[in-house]
């Protein structure tokens, strides 16, 4: 029995240790296999998620490089761009720089010219004329001329052409002094007529009336106190067409040769330097008060850019009081006509109001014509 229970006993041990290593290496297996299924189910859990954050970071890093080419690309853009505003700044600057420039360039000669021409008229001309006469008196020697005074008259001994002997012998004589006794075309039928104007007697308006009537140009000699006096009258000559001439400002009595060369200079540069600033006319003829001159006077007024102007023609028509016969008057005229006539009249005189479209009339009708100097 005893030899039985400890077979038994033996077999129950044996058992229980078979039974507890099956059940060590159960657990074992169980927990290896545990082990691998939660690795692979936490593999299999993270394998996703690291996907999913693989492809986020995919995605991060792709947004991230797209990102930063986009920035790049705008901070490109945005640094062309700004070159280019720079660049069109910068043109447009130039462009602006190179306007102002061209603009100040085109301004500034308008600017000088505008002054210039602003200037000219009152300052340049006038200060040019009034200089003049002294640059000449410098340069030349008066005392190389005569100062003999000389009063003039055509005479009565006449060619055949009706010419008077003396304005054409005075004419050869004096010519190289710019010096006029008869007209230049002594060979055509022209006349010059002059009226000298020493002060206004109310029939200048009139005879201005008959020359515009009759379609005639004339000259008209002014003194200081006609063109101070009369502006109306001396407007209307000059936009009528005729010429304005300089009959010296203070019409000295005994002539010019009574005065000093710079006298003389003053007195005719007054008047010139008067009608020229106050009618912008220019004179260029000048005739000497009473026909006193001198072959200074004569070089004097020719160093002032004058032309003097006699006559082959005058009669006795200033004096107010004593008027000729208007009849006889114009017979006179017209049987004194000549190629070449240089006529002198006296606007102060009522007789040559009266007569003057006659005169005119009756020239015409022997084929002379009237032109200005």
């Amino acid at each position: 029995m005893k030899r039985f229970l400890k077979h038994a006993l033996c077999a129950v041990l044996i058992l229980a240790v078979s039974s507890s290593m099956l059940l060590t290496g159960c657990g074992k297996k169980d927990s290896t296999t545990a082990s691998d299924a939660g690795s692979a189910a936490a593999s299999a859990s993270t394998s996703p998620q690291a996907e999913e954050s693989s492809r986020g970071n995919t995605s991060k890093a792709s947004q991230t490089d797209e990102s930063r080419k986009e920035t790049d690309a705008s901070a490109a853009a945005s640094k062309a761009s700004s070159t280019e505003d720079t660049s069109e700044k910068a043109t447009e600057s130039t462009k602006t720089t190179e306007s102002t420039k061209a603009a100040e360039t085109a301004k500034a000669p308008d600017t000088t010219k505008a002054a210039e021409t602003a200037k000219t008229p009152d300052t340049t001309k006038a200060a040019e004329t009034a200089t003049a006469p002294s640059e000449s008196h410098r340069q030349e020697n008066w005392s190389d001329y005569s100062n003999e005074s000389q009063g003039w008259g055509q005479g009565v001994n006449f060619n055949s052409k009706n010419q008077p002997e003396g304005s054409l012998s005075y004419q050869k004589k004096y010519d190289s002094y710019d010096a006029h006794f008869i007209g230049s075309d002594t060979d055509s039928k022209v006349i010059w007529l002059t009226l000298d104007e020493g002060y206004e007697n109310g029939y200048t308006a009139e005879i201005l009336d008959v020359l515009k009537e009759k379609n005639c140009q004339a000259v008209f000699f002014i003194t200081g106190s006609y063109a101070k006096q009369n502006p109306d009258l001396i407007r209307r000559m000059i936009d009528e067409g005729h010429v304005v001439g300089n009959h010296s400002w203070s019409h000295p009595s005994k002539g010019m040769p009574s005065l000093s060369v710079e006298e003389q200079i003053e007195d005719i540069t007054r008047l010139h330097d008067y009608v020229k600033e106050h009618y912008d006319y220019e004179m260029t003829l000048f005739r000497n008060p009473a026909g006193i001159f001198s072959e200074r006077s004569l070089a004097v007024t020719r160093s002032l850019g004058y032309d003097s102007m006699f006559w082959s023609f005058a009669y006795a028509d200033w004096d107010p009081d004593k008027q000729p016969d208007p009849e006889e008057a114009l017979k006179k005229l017209t049987d004194r006509l000549h190629p070449g006539a240089l006529y002198l009249l006296h606007a102060v005189s009522k007789t040559n109001t009266e007569i003057l479209g006659d005169f005119i009339d009756q020239a015409r009708s022997q084929g002379y014509e009237f032109k200005l100097p």
